[in-house]
């Protein structure tokens, strides 16, 4: 990553946003509101608009040009590992954290996140959410659990809810960490190469919500089929050629 740290406030939260005209305007409110004042209001929050066909990107443009908190990241989709990555890059804060945009989490939550990432007497730099008890269709559940079991199975990560869309991360993380997926399989990528590098990481519970407006995308036999075939890209890659995935470790 390289933006510079000029006025670099303490904390980016971002969101990516495909079709979220329903949802943005809410997000980014709730944001500032609620997780504005655990960071003594110095934050800022990204719109990481995919590409969307709908008025999400006149809705965050407006937001931003009514805020100076707010910025809007514009990409041709690139689907969902895209647009965290696009996230990762773009945040100018000391710490990074995301959520999605569909209002499925409470946003006042992220403070656990950031009273475990502030604990001096287990100090770590990546708190990981996971949902205490998950709001969605049946199906996706099932998915959702053979997913983390064959993640689990194929690198040894050792994370109760790979894919929960509320994380936290000292902005060092990132230093040096090469980041390829663009499907769903980007949050899993980025666990298991923090893992492999050493990275002090731990998991607090939050709550799920079901989603009240909107469509999810993220459970398309496409999508699936391009992160099973990433899971194997990178397995593969970490057993020939491991130091050229890992990327440069800060401080080396």
């Amino acid at each position: 990553m390289t933006n510079t740290a000029t006025a670099r406030p303490r904390l980016t939260f971002f969101f990516p946003a495909y079709n979220e005209e329903e949802n943005a305007a809410e997000t980014v409110q709730r944001a500032l509101d609620d997780i504005g004042p655990m960071v003594g209001g110095s934050i800022e929050v990204l719109i990481v608009n995919d590409g969307s066909t709908d008025q999400t990107p006149a809705i965050a443009d407006d937001l931003a040009a009514a805020d100076p908190r707010v910025r809007v990241h514009h990409q041709a989709n690139q689907g969902y590992g895209g647009a965290l990555r696009s996230g990762f890059t773009h945040a100018r804060g000391e710490l990074i954290g995301f959520s999605d945009g569909d209002l499925q989490f409470d946003l006042r939550e992220m403070s656990r996140l950031l009273e475990r990432l502030g604990d001096a007497a287990r100090p770590v730099d990546a708190v990981i959410g996971f949902r205490i008890k998950r709001r969605d269709p049946p199906h996706r559940i099932f998915i959702a659990k053979s997913y983390n079991a064959i993640v689990s199975a194929a690198f040894g990560l050792r994370v109760r809810d790979i894919d929960c869309a509320m994380k936290l991360f000292r902005r060092e993380v990132f230093n040096g960490l090469p980041l390829d997926a663009d499907s769903p399989f980007l949050s899993a990528e980025l666990l298991i190469k923090l893992r492999a590098r050493g990275t002090p990481m731990a998991q607090v519970g939050v709550n799920h919500f079901p989603r009240a407006a909107g469509t999810n995308t993220g459970a398309s036999f496409r999508k699936i089929m391009r992160t099973f075939r990433d899971i194997g890209k990178l397995r593969w890659a970490l057993w020939t050629r491991r130091s050229h995935v890992l990327g440069t470790l800060p401080g080396r």
